[in-house]
């Protein structure tokens, strides 16, 4: 069987093929509101293509220990161009630039909410919940320009 390959020579198949991981992320820091709140986990997939507009997760360029999650704006020289959905925090390329391919960790695929905390557990509050709890993480295909906002392993990691 032949492999599809992309302009890297990397395989573009493997996504129907099944071979993708699927883990967790905690989102613990604003700057993918309001797509993502803190507290919020991911349902992540590993190996997964990055197209434009998906919420990735990503090695930082800086500390490569540290995980964040942001959107994918477009493929430039050298890696992605990545921006958080909120415009008031700007840890993102504005700051660091582009981003290598190989920091590109996971793609989102879904969003939990956390359950209502103590105080709000009345009935209509969890019904509330449950309706909103579980969400595909929506691809944004038309994002801003770079320099503006964008609108809108099976591990446990911890994303900013």
């Amino acid at each position: 069987m032949q492999e599809q390959v992309d302009e890297r020579g990397q395989e573009v198949d493997r996504e129907r093929r099944g071979l993708l991981r699927i883990g967790l992320a905690e989102v613990y820091n604003p700057s993918m509101v309001p797509t993502l709140n803190p507290g919020d986990q991911l349902v992540v997939r590993y190996g997964a293509v990055v197209r434009p507009g998906d919420v990735v997760v990503l090695r930082h360029p800086f500390r490569q220990d540290l995980l964040i999650v942001k959107r994918a704006v477009e493929r430039r020289d050298g890696g992605w161009w990545v921006t958080g959905d909120n415009p008031l925090v700007e840890n993102d390329s504005r700051e660091f630039g582009t981003v290598p391919d190989e920091f590109v960790v996971a793609r989102a695929w879904v969003r939990l909410r956390p359950p209502p905390g103590a105080g709000q557990r009345s009935a209509g509050a969890l019904l509330s919940w449950a309706a909103s709890a579980v969400r595909p993480v929506r691809s944004v295909r038309s994002v801003a320009s770079p320099g503006s906002p964008g609108r809108s392993l099976s591990r446990r990691l911890r994303a900013r």
